[in-house]
């Protein structure tokens, strides 16, 4: 088996490397990378991968980038000391999501379920990719934690009536019209949350359905949203997004 692991700290990746060894002698860990710019090198070098190990935050940014500069056909076991990351790496040949520090037995149960899912070599990795696929799990957000001054409030996502970006940073306000600063980007947000609630209507909002009070015809063939609590600046569903709002509220 022909191993690859991503993984920009030193004794992570020596310890990976020592438990693999132990579960299985036929392991081969035929490279290393420690950045996205180096595994993007690493991969279209190597021959033959069966199987990679991606830390998803990685000095330089989230592996999930690697993905976006090279081809990837093989599958991935996914690493990490955060979990809000989960839904995003099984849209990536993800077969396993590890939490740090790794236990063995969550590693070889990663291992056996790669096994089992591997087909012979006569079959095409795109079947393995497609199985993988299948097992995307059905995980959402249920509550954000915010910093208060000394304190952290546990805010329910039923209880957030948008989210939105303001000057780099990306807020909740809530039912009861407070805003708070969250440590996620709107990209990743949008995965974590309730499609059937929640829907981006712009670059720089993702509203809840259950909070829009009005829907108002606006310039450019374009919707103006208002929420109840009301927003400091206009929600304008944009163009491009307005034919796709309108089938969301109808589903």
């Amino acid at each position: 088996m022909r191993v690859i692991i991503i993984e920009d700290e030193k004794f992570a990746f020596e310890k990976l490397a020592l438990m693999l060894s132990k579960l299985d002698d036929t392991i081969d860990i035929i490279g290393h990378a420690k950045s996205i710019k180096d595994a993007v090198i690493l991969i279209e070098e190597s021959e033959n991968i069966d199987l990679a190990f991606f830390d998803i935050q990685l000095a330089d940014g989230l592996s999930f980038s690697i993905f976006d500069k090279v081809e990837v056909g093989f599958p991935i076991i996914f690493t990490t000391a955060f979990d809000h990351h989960a839904i995003r790496a099984f849209k990536h040949n993800s077969i396993d999501y590890l939490l740090k520090p790794i236990r063995i037995t969550d590693l070889s149960q990663a291992i056996n379920k790669y096994k089992k899912l591997w087909k012979p070599s006569s079959e095409s990795v795109a079947s393995l990719i497609d199985e993988i696929k299948q097992l995307k799990p059905k995980l959402f957000k249920e509550r954000f934690t915010v910093k208060v001054g000394e304190h952290i409030k546990m805010i329910k996502t039923e209880d957030i009536s948008c989210f939105y970006s303001f000057e780099k940073g990306t807020f909740i306000q809530t039912r009861e019209n407070r805003n708070y600063l969250i440590d996620f980007s709107l990209d990743d947000l949008y995965e974590l949350l309730k499609t059937t609630k929640f829907y981006r209507v712009n670059r720089k909002y993702i509203v809840n359905i259950d909070y829009i009070e009005d829907m108002i015809s606006y310039s450019n063939s374009r919707l103006k949203l208002i929420l109840n609590p009301a927003t400091d600046d206009d929600i304008i569903v944009s163009r491009e997004r307005v034919k796709g709002f309108k089938e969301w509220l109808e589903k």
